[in-house]
């Protein structure tokens, strides 16, 4: 079977691209097609195909007819509260914020759809598996999965120790061990890597 495919369509090319890179590390399985406007989307011959469809507010209201046929799988992209002049039943995306935070909004909103449709479709949970390369280097100790899950939930160093009932210094040195193994300090890479692997579930953090 395919790999499901994501439409973003947005004028703003580095926000696309962005985005798109936050999916493909999200769904490592999934394809993600760029699109600056409503126009060229719809001049695309497998315009329909597509699983989800994230779009700037500007070109759901220039291809309205359309995204409202779809709209279960059209994530409207918005900078801040703008969602006042859009059609009701879009679900909504806040693009001004930080990475961390966007991909916190994407897990929970999956996790949302989810919980509303029952369990997630088997291409999806396909798309999300990630690849089996370098994952001997990745695996991690339970206690760097237990730091780990700390930081994905929000919590400091000194709030992991004490649910942990070790030292700080215990919980740096995890922390150390954690980020040399993943190749990353990024909050939002480490989320991630903790929902694509099962080491949170999604209602944690959204």
């Amino acid at each position: 079977m395919e790999n499901p495919a994501i439409a973003i369509v947005t004028p703003n090319t580095l926000a696309g691209i962005g985005l798109a890179d936050i999916i493909r590390r999200m769904m490592p399985g999934a394809d993600t097609c760029l699109f600056s406007c409503f126009t060229e989307l719809a001049a695309c011959e497998d315009a329909d195909t597509f699983f989800h469809y994230f779009v700037s507010a500007s070109e759901v209201i220039a291809g309205a007819p359309y995204f409202l046929q779809r709209q279960h799988k059209t994530i409207v992209l918005v900078h801040g509260d703008e969602s006042g002049h859009l059609p009701q039943g879009f679900h909504t995306l806040n693009v001004r914020q930080s990475e961390n935070d966007l991909v916190r909004s994407i897990v929970g909103m999956e996790h949302r759809s989810h919980s509303a449709h029952g369990t997630e479709p088997d291409v999806v949970r396909r798309a999300r598996r990630p690849s089996a390369a370098g994952e001997g280097a990745r695996r991690l100790t339970p206690r760097e999965r237990e730091v780990l899950e700390g930081v994905v939930c929000g919590l400091i160093n000194k709030e992991i120790a004490a649910r942990m009932g070790v030292s700080l210094a215990t919980v740096i040195t995890h922390r150390k061990n954690l980020t040399e193994k993943l190749g990353t300090r990024s909050v939002a890479a480490m989320t991630i890597y903790a929902v694509a692997h099962g080491i949170v579930r999604g209602e944690e953090i959204g």
